[in-house]
């Protein structure tokens, strides 16, 4: 267990919860590993052992891997250690959203793919951009409430999974060219922008991708949604 520096948010008591996986990748300004990702007080838990390569995969993958009881072991301890919400640190993980919720008494949240039903809402259709497209599938966007008359309206956009972003973050390396990581995710949010250009937002689905949204936004126009902007998980410091 660490714990992150945090600013102090006058007398309301409690943090937020991360669950993290066990990673060493570098962790940049925007990234749900630095300690001032949330602008609240944050506690981490790592799940040892929950590689990025084993939670980035399909649900029948996920569970083979056989690590959903080490998740809900974290949830109750980030819960019981005083918790005012909790989420995780990769998107892929809202397929555990169901069981972390039911182990917990407060908002669990386990991935930004979860703000798409309100975003298609309002919108016809919304882009997501991910880690992996080959990995990213309907039962995922049915885990996030996606009614399945909208699964086509939801543009899923991977990036390169040769390119340095990729690579440096399902390979769990210990380096990171952020200039060459940020051209990969730009190009990606580029190329769901030409795949549809009626697209007016983008959820950020990889919780590694936050450090680059502003440049996705000045090349695309596209207004982007990340974890850190999920109402659910501020509210207790607003």
């Amino acid at each position: 267990m660490t714990l992150t520096a945090a600013p102090a948010f006058g007398e309301v008591p409690g943090f937020l919860g991360v669950v993290m996986l066990d990673t060493r990748f570098p962790r940049p300004p925007g990234d749900i590993g630095h300690p001032d990702a949330f602008g609240v007080p944050v506690r981490q838990h790592v799940v040892r052992g929950a590689w990025p390569g084993t939670i980035v995969q399909s649900a029948a993958g996920l569970r083979a891997a056989g690590v959903a009881p080490s998740f809900v072991r974290a949830v109750q301890a980030l819960e019981a250690e005083g918790a005012r919400a909790i989420t995780t640190s990769c998107g892929f993980l809202v397929l555990l959203q169901d069981e972390l919720q039911a182990a917990a008494r407060v908002p669990v949240r386990t991935s930004s793919l979860l703000q798409l039903p309100g975003l298609l809402a309002l919108q016809p259709k919304v882009g997501v951009l991910t880690i992996s497209a080959a990995a990213l599938g309907p039962e995922h966007l049915h885990a996030a409430g996606v009614p399945a008359s909208r699964i086509g309206d939801v543009v899923v956009q991977g990036v390169d999974p040769s390119g340095e972003f990729a690579t440096a973050i399902l390979g769990n390396r210990e380096t990171l060219d952020l200039e060459r990581a940020s051209r990969d995710v730009v190009d990606a949010a580029m190329a769901l922008k030409q795949r549809e250009p009626s697209l007016r937002a983008v959820v950020l689905e990889c919780t590694n991708l936050p450090p680059y949204r502003q440049a996705i936004e000045a090349a695309t126009g596209l207004k982007t949604w990340a974890l850190t902007d999920d109402e659910s998980l501020l509210r207790p410091w607003r």
